[in-house]
Order: structure tokens, then sequence, then C-alpha cells
């Protein structure tokens, strides 16, 4: 235990921030320099807070079971070689989940029962920054070849993850992505204040001096590219890994209308011109009335980008009621709660409605939407019951649709491969990750539905260990796939 009494004499500290009047005037991340350096004075007292527990339920908390006590330990005890280790015997990029992740682990924290939790994401981002400045992030290269290939659709973290962990195993592996750099949604789906594209170039190079292949630009099942049956041709075993990027629509009258997009049409434009690149015809809200319609992570995101770009105004609707700020009674320790969050982007500006209801877009006479009419409502039998006369417009140049999304893309690949798909539309898998196609297998928002950036690493980690199980017949991979008749060692 790191300081028997630290959680008695230190209170809870986060990674200050920059000023919001700095940081909107520029694309880079909202801490200064770094958020491990930005920590460096306090992470030490933070980690003490720890206590160790006797049942530490942040393990239970964290999808990938971060060993978090004995990291925090290590960090207060200043062993920082040891920390890394330790950290990445479960984690393949703790620098993606230190900057994304809405940390479950600490709403699980014992401590959280009646103080403040520890900073655990603070101390994992701390860790993994200090061993990038420190030289302590190696290539793993396998020890020997096994003969086999692999074939990984996908590049986001799910993807990164199986590729990583099946090199390291001594496969062959290929990582295809349809757009022109790897990374996924954590390209061009994050905006670079919340993590600057470098933190995925860099485990990017680790994974090809590894001996894993990147094929980008790549669209398996589109016409005049790879087929799904070519890829069981070549390969051993298919990881799927494509996500869950279909997004919901919403139906109502004037949809068709001008300036109304999806947020997947307008956040991968704008990371790109922040990093550069020259972008036709790119959605922009410079002197624009804006408005975000869904209340979720990729609203904030919408609205970092949009303020960053100058819009006018911006209003963010959410349909749910506006969550309170302590943890609900249905939603007791260790779960994770609905409260108010407030992200970077919140602090920014803009303005959250809650308990609204959209019911359709208005059209300026050109074709070019021109506001909202929308509604409040209550949670109803059915869903929600609109208010009587509480119907209003918002005036709107620009609306960003970010209710999330419903599952991957059955056009294509998934088609081509015949896997079977559940009631949701998510592609079926057994409790070993596989598809109903011998040597298929599926990881992440594909087959889970849309998750979170942890739960996409714990799964691609997990199809890896499933994956090596069936190419070898044992598995020596350090994440165990899920309950199993058969051996997963040797």
């Amino acid at each position: 235990m790191a300081d028997p009494r630290g959680f008695l004499k230190h209170g809870r500290e986060v990674a200050a921030r920059r000023p919001v009047d700095e940081r909107i005037n520029d694309w880079n991340e909202v801490y200064p320099d770094n958020p491990a350096r930005a920590l460096l004075p306090i992470i030490k007292t933070q980690a003490s807070r720890c206590m160790d527990c006797g049942i530490p339920f942040c393990h239970q908390g964290c999808p990938l079971g971060n060993i978090i006590p004995e990291w925090n330990d290590l960090v207060y005890r200043d062993d920082w070689d040891a920390a890394i280790e330790r950290l990445h015997a479960t984690n393949n990029f703790p620098d993606f989940t230190g900057r994304l992740c809405p940390a479950p682990c600490e709403t699980a924290c014992v401590l959280g029962i009646n103080q403040d939790p520890v900073t655990i994401k603070n101390v994992e981002v701390s860790i993994v920054e200090h061993a990038w400045d420190h030289d302590l992030v190696k290539p793993v290269a396998p020890e020997w070849l096994s003969g086999k290939t692999v074939a990984v659709v996908g590049s986001g973290p799910a993807g990164l993850a199986a590729a990583q962990q099946l090199t390291r195993a001594g496969h062959t592996v290929a990582v295809y992505e349809r757009a022109d750099k790897a990374g996924g949604l954590l390209r061009y789906g994050i905006p670079e204040f919340k993590m600057e594209k470098a933190v995925i170039d860099r485990r990017l190079d680790q994974m090809k001096q590894e001996g894993t292949v990147f094929r980008t630009g790549i669209e398996i099942g589109a016409p005049g590219q790879l087929t799904g049956a070519d890829l069981r041709d070549r390969y051993d075993a298919v990881v799927l890994a494509v996500g869950a990027t279909l997004p919901r629509d919403l139906v109502v009258p004037g949809r068709d209308l001008q300036g109304i997009h999806q947020a997947m049409d307008y956040l991968p434009q704008a990371n790109r011109a922040a990093l550069g690149e020259q972008v036709e015809d790119q959605i922009h809200a410079k002197g624009k009335h804006v408005v975000i319609i869904g209340g979720g992570d990729t609203g904030a995101d919408c609205l970092g980008t949009a303020i960053r770009q100058g819009a006018a105004s911006i209003t963010q609707l959410e349909i749910m009621e506006r969550p309170g700020e302590v943890r609900p009674a249905n939603q007791p320790w260790p779960t994770y709660p609905m409260v108010f969050r407030v992200s970077s982007a919140h602090e920014e500006g803009g303005e959250r409605v809650y308990s609204v209801s959209t019911q359709e877009f208005l059209d300026d006479g050109q074709g070019n939407v021109k506001a909202l009419r929308i509604v409040e409502v209550v949670p109803g039998k059915g869903g929600f019951d609109e208010v009587p006369g509480t119907q209003r417009d918002i005036p709107a140049d620009l609306v960003f649709l970010a209710m999330g999304f419903t599952g991957p893309q059955q056009a294509g690949l998934v088609e081509e491969l015949g896997v079977e798909l559940d009631a949701r539309g998510n592609v079926s898998r057994d409790k070993d990750y596989a598809s109903s196609v011998p040597g298929v297998f599926v990881a992440g928002d594909a087959g889970r539905g849309q998750s979170l950036i942890v739960w996409a690493i714990a799964e691609g980690r997990a199809a890896a260990a499933a994956v090596d199980l069936f190419l070898d017949g044992y598995t020596n991979l350090p994440f165990p796939i899920p309950p199993t008749e058969r051996p997963v060692t040797a």
C-alpha cells in the first residue's frame, strides 16, 4: 500500500486544463504540453490515495482488469519501469484509454463510496507518458513465427489490440483499413484537442516494428477491391473489427434540407483540416447557428469542433432528462452511474437543452435548414410523451446528428462472408468470439454494438486469444477469453 493514510490526508486533484480562451484558438490537446506532464506535481500524492483494498472493485469496473492498486503503489514509490510493465500487462494502449475512457474503474473505486475516488485515469496516462518520455516503450517482437496468417479488418482500438496480440504470438498479421491512414475512429472521429494523432502514430510505429503489416485504402467487399472470399482463401483466420459505423438517423419532416449532416460526416473533415490537409467542400461552422442533436461524447466532440471553427451559437439537444449531480439510488456503487458530466468542450461554450424532441426541420424557402421545431417531452409508457404548449423554434444554419450508431455496415464484407447477425444487426458470435463462419472471429463494436474504447481493447485482446487457440490448439496470450470447456493454455 502506497500510504496507509493517503486517502485521509489528501483530496482528489485532477490535471489542470489550459485556459478556455487559449485552447479554443488552436487544435492542440486541452492540457498544457500533455496530460501527464500537467500531472507531475500532484501524481504521487494522488496515487497515495489508493487504499489497496482487500477486494479492489476497480478491477471489476475496468473491462481490461487493470491491476490498478499495484501500479498506484509503484508510482508512489517512483518505480516507473515496473509501473509501465504492470500497466501494459493488461492494456495495450493506455495512452488511448488514459485520454478517452470515461473511467468506469473510478466509479467502482471503494474510496468513492463516501469520498471522491482515486484519479485512476490520470495515474494511468502519467505512467504511459513517462514511459514514452524515458524510452521505456519498446517493440515486443515474437520469439518465433507460427507460419499462420491472420487478416484483421478494421484498425480501431479493437482491431489494433487483436493485431498486436496476434503478432506477438508469432502469427503473420495484416490489418486492413479502408481509410487512407490507420486508426479508425481514433483518428477520424476523435478531435485533435482530445487526443493528438501523434499518440496513435507512435503506437502504429511500434506495431510495425513488431511485424504487423498495415494495408490502408482498401475496403474489403467494395467494387474492385478484395472480397470476403479472398480473405478466407489467403488467411488462416479473419478478425472482423469493423466497428458499429451505421449512424442513427432522425426521420422527421425536413430531414432532406441542406445543412443537416451526420456527425461522422463532419468530424473526419475537421480532423483532416486541423492537421493541415486540404478538404474540398468542407462542412464548416464559422458564423453559423449550430444545433447538435445528441447529448453524448460525439455531440460534445461536435461542440468543441464548432467552437474552434467560430460558430455564432451552438445548442446541444438531448431527449433524456438532465442527470443529477449525485449517483441515483437505483444505480448504486459500484455500477457506472448516470450523473451530470462536463467535458472539456462543455466548459468552452454552447447551451445544453434537455428533455426535448425535434418535430421538424424548417425550410428557408431555398432548400436550406433555417430552424428546428422542438417540443419538451417527459418519459412515457412507450418512450416519451410531448408536453402540450411547449413547442418552440431554434434558429439553425447547420445541424449535426449525433445520436449514436445502430451497428456495423452490412453491405460488402459482412454480406460476402455470410456471417449470421443478431437481433440488433450486430455480427453474432459465440463465447469464443467466433462467428457462424469457421475461421472468422468478431471483436469490438461490430459484435458488441456501440460501446466504450476500453471494451474494444478488451475484446480485441480476448478475440486474439481465441484466434491463437483456434490456430495452434493452445494459447499463452495473457488475456483470457470467456469461460469455455476447452483449455486455453498448453
